[in-house]
């Protein structure tokens, strides 16, 4: 495996492609750093610690602890993210973004453009009501976080934060046409990542206090790799299922019969419904921390992390949108009628709509095993949390951002080296992406 990393640097474009990545995620951790102007910043931290289990933690884990210091990059790739859920959903509803869609790569830029713009509105929205919220937020000693409140701090932070949002976006794009990997997904693997050394180090911490048990950290160690191990297995699972092609006259050429297959993975939603659910879920406790009233703190108290209720509705909210995000994404008729077209068939199965009924019949069971499999995962992390006294988040959705952008980007490298008959990482074994 040493060999295969020292490759990457023997092939000039690929070691220019990986320098030109890393140096832009360096550009983007030292953005993270950068304060807003008119922030008190230990005031805003109290605040912060407070703030777990809500939906500022979140997005403060997606921006990589931007937000909790309200950095140029607080607001992180997460309103470029809305926006592209936004209209991946809009193909389904509004027929002009659907037809742009299918019209290739000029429909592809198109939909770009419009997210683009999406992305700064939604920036602009959220920088708005996070300056507003500041003003009313206090520290510990009841001192502001905004010491000199009114539209002059709310214009500076959104303009401030909408920049910011705006380049890390361009940041995104230019490591995936320039670099190696996904420059968004990279961007957000680099901001989970970075709270590992943290997490570490209080680890240890705890460890010399004798808050935490030598026993417990290699517990956790062991059930680490193997929660890594088991999403590395399930994000590559697909059921496969073989399409044969009939023999074919196209003009003056004859083309014979053949065999193919239909992937189907067992995750097909992706991250998306634990990001949904918990954005849902996280709303009341959101709401409580900007409201001083009795039953609205109960209520919030009641749907927080380690409460059999949040539990109860994160797995059924993580359900939902398994069946829902793959039924926005994938259309069996769609594909029945593709397959149909290209005079393919599903042995035992007539094409058309028996075709579709059987695909439907496959992808539920299939997303049912991946639901399962989604809400173990994300679960999981408040059982640590609550019974071993963990000082780190881990597991849940940014588990599973990060070692499928890992895996993702691995591939691609290894592509790379494979094409230019280097030896791979790992030899005789061929790693693969999710796709």
């Amino acid at each position: 495996m040493l060999d295969a990393f020292a490759n990457i640097f023997r092939i000039p474009e690929l070691r220019k492609r990986v320098i030109y990545s890393l140096s832009m995620l360096a550009v983007y951790r030292v953005g993270c750093h950068i304060p807003t102007p008119g922030i008190n910043s230990q005031a805003l931290a109290h605040f912060f610690a407070q703030a777990k289990g809500t939906l500022l933690g979140m997005f403060d884990m997606f921006s990589g602890g931007a937000l909790e210091k309200l950095t140029v990059f607080a607001l992180g790739i997460m309103p470029y993210i809305s926006a592209s859920i936004i209209f991946q959903l809009l193909t389904v509803v509004i027929p002009s973004i659907e037809k742009l869609s299918k019209e290739g790569e000029a429909g592809r830029k198109k939909i770009t453009q419009y997210t683009r713009y999406g992305t700064i509105v939604l920036s602009v929205i959220q920088a708005l009501g996070i300056s507003i919220g500041l003003e009313s937020m206090r520290g510990a000693a009841g001192e502001l976080v905004v010491p000199s409140p009114g539209w002059g701090f709310r214009i500076l932070t959104v303009i401030t934060l909408t920049a910011g949002t705006a380049f890390i976006m361009w940041m995104g794009e230019q490591m995936s046409e320039k670099g190696v990997g996904n420059g968004i997904s990279l961007i957000i693997f680099a901001g989970i990542v970075a709270r590992i050394p943290v997490a570490i180090l209080n680890s240890f911490r705890l460890m010399k206090t004798g808050e935490l048990q030598f026993f417990v950290i290699l517990l956790v160690v062991a059930l680490m790799l193997a929660v890594v191990a088991g999403i590395v297995f399930v994000e590559r699972g697909q059921r496969r299922l073989p399409i044969h092609y009939a023999k074919r006259v196209a003009g003056s050429r004859t083309y014979g019969a053949q065999t193919s297959h239909l992937p189907l993975k067992v995750n097909m939603a992706g991250v998306i419904p634990p990001i949904f659910a918990s954005s849902i879920i996280m709303f009341p406790a959101t709401v409580a921390n900007f409201i001083n009233i009795d039953w609205v703190r109960n209520a919030a108290q009641m749907m927080s992390p380690g409460n059999w209720l949040y539990e109860l509705f994160y797995v059924a909210f993580i359900v939902f949108f398994c069946y829902f995000y793959t039924a926005v994404t994938f259309n069996p008729a769609d594909v029945a009628e593709n397959i149909k077209k290209h005079g393919g068939y599903i042995p035992g199965i007539r094409p058309g709509k028996e075709t579709s009924e059987f695909l439907d019949k496959v992808l539920t069971k299939l997303t049912f095993s991946g639901a399962i499999y989604i809400s173990i995962v994300c679960v999981l992390p408040s059982i640590l949390i609550g019974k071993f006294n963990l000082p780190f988040y881990f597991g849940g959705t940014a588990l599973l951002i990060a070692v499928g952008v890992g895996m993702d980007t691995v591939a691609q490298i290894e592509s790379h080296l494979i094409t230019r008959n280097y030896e791979g990482f790992m030899k005789g074994v061929r790693i693969k992406g999710r796709r």
